[in-house]
């Protein structure tokens, strides 16, 4: 049944659900407001960021291989661990008591005029490491994949619950009614799955989930009309569906359904919005040189032209997982690739953020889930290094972050966090921060009681702030 062919005794409803300024509109828009609870729309301090860029590479990249130099490693290569350091701790691959040192097989060098040290894997982001806060001293509380990957996106290692994007999509909203909040963008080797959890809504009401954009064919899966259903038909199917779901919301007063009102209206105005956003061919040469850019390639470098189209259109959380990090063998060739991949996407990000005026208002961050051990897994050409959570770096610019410095320190081998030490709820809480949220206050009440994303501790690091 279309619903042109609805009886006269719903024509009123019809109208109202049907006109897009009408008060049916006004009063959905009111509705929803209020399901989305008293977070919805509030920001506790001035912000200092309006959006995110995660740069998440996904395995774990190497902490001591990229941007925490350690001589001693150079200087005891082949040497056994000290065992102190490694007393009672567990390992995902690495099997043997007395695992050797392994000093990286890369150079560093100090760039910009921050003097950073940054290894020779990144010799493009080393020519903006002077946007760049480089945080040495990260841990965190899971050396296993999926619970790392969920602590880092969610706060916790138990499913179920919102991740970040989710979080500010709930309390900060969007900035663009075409658009969804929270896009997810992926590249890279297909060795290490990535879970919808890592993006998805927990027990927030669900149009805060992310949405995957795809790399290959419509970039958002069923985004077209079937064939022989044209645009204007298409409206007409949602206007009876819309006007069903109110019925049936008015009925039971569940808020999922007005979130599915949400969502069905915002896939409609997408079919007219993403096409065009996800063409990067109509990016001039210069653009896509600047990143690596090739229009129809999957790619890192396209999604990170994508992020900053994004970012231009107020999509205010872009996630970019990059997989194949997780080099348990082959560090030299795997490390090598991953790098020359995103080091000159990521340096060109930064620098187009910088010259359109974004990246003051755009926080970006890059790192993965936990870094790797200074110990060698394996021997030779074939060593690699297994998952390390004790201490490892990720880094930040942009929006609200002290340009040009270096937080924290592991010891001398790279092993703990040891100086101005930041866990994942302290990263969480200081990005809270940034975007005008107090991670204390900023809350949901689910199941009786109320959650946060740092829902057990956690603390500003106030000297990472500009």
């Amino acid at each position: 049944m279309m619903f042109d062919s609805v009886s006269h005794e719903i024509t009123r409803r019809q109208l109202l659900g049907s006109a897009p300024l009408a008060l049916g509109s006004l009063a959905l828009a009111s509705m929803f407001k209020a399901e989305c609870g008293k977070s919805a729309g509030l920001q506790h301090l001035a912000p200092r960021a309006r959006r995110v860029i995660y740069l998440f590479m996904s395995g774990g990249p190497s902490h001591v291989d990229t941007f925490d130099p350690k001589p001693t490693l150079t200087k005891q290569h082949g040497r056994e661990m000290p065992p102190e350091l490694i007393r009672n701790h567990e390992f995902a691959m690495i099997k043997e008591d007395r695992p050797k040192i392994k000093g990286s097989p890369w150079n560093f060098r100090s760039r910009g005029q921050s003097g950073t040290e940054v290894s020779d894997l990144f010799p493009h982001v080393g020519k903006v490491i002077d946007e760049i806060a480089v945080i040495r001293s990260v841990h965190t509380d899971s050396f296993n994949h999926d619970p790392a990957v969920m602590f880092m996106n969610t706060g916790s290692v138990r499913f179920g619950r919102p991740s970040m994007g989710s979080w500010l999509s709930y309390g900060l909203g969007s900035e663009n009614s075409d658009l969804p909040s929270f896009v997810v963008l992926v590249s890279g080797q297909n060795r290490q799955p990535l879970l919808d959890s890592y993006w998805g809504a927990g027990f927030l009401p669900s149009e805060h989930q992310g949405t995957t954009f795809r790399t290959s064919g419509d970039p958002v899966l069923h985004i077209a009309n079937p064939p022989g259903i044209s645009r204007s038909e298409r409206r007409r199917q949602l206007n009876l569906l819309k006007w069903m779901n109110q019925r049936r919301h008015a009925a039971v007063n569940d808020p999922e359904i007005s979130a599915r009102i949400a969502q069905y209206e915002l896939a409609y105005r997408m079919q007219v919005a993403v096409p065009e956003l996800t063409d990067v061919s109509n990016e001039p040469d210069s653009a896509r040189e600047l990143y690596g850019a090739k229009p129809g390639e999957a790619s890192f470098a396209n999604n990170c032209l994508l992020a900053r189209r994004l970012a231009e259109r107020g999509v205010r959380f872009i996630q970019l997982y990059d997989k194949g990090w997780d080099s348990h063998g082959s560090i030299q060739k795997e490390h090598t690739n991953r790098c020359q991949s995103v080091d000159q996407p990521i340096a060109a990000l930064l620098t187009d953020l910088r010259q359109r005026g974004l990246l003051d208002e755009t926080l970006v961050i890059w790192g993965g889930e936990f870094g790797r051990t200074p110990m060698s897994q394996g021997n030779g050409q074939g060593a690699g290094r297994d998952h390390h959570p004790h201490g490892f770096t990720m880094w930040l610019a942009g929006g609200g972050i002290q340009p040009g410095i270096v937080h924290g320190a592991t010891d001398e081998f790279g092993y703990f966090a040891e100086k101005d030490k930041v866990h994942v709820h302290d990263l969480h809480a200081t990005l809270l921060h940034c975007l005008g949220l107090r991670h204390k206050d900023f809350t949901f009440r689910h199941q009786g009681r109320d959650f946060r994303l740092t829902d057990e501790f956690g603390e500003v690091v106030e000297s990472l702030l500009g």
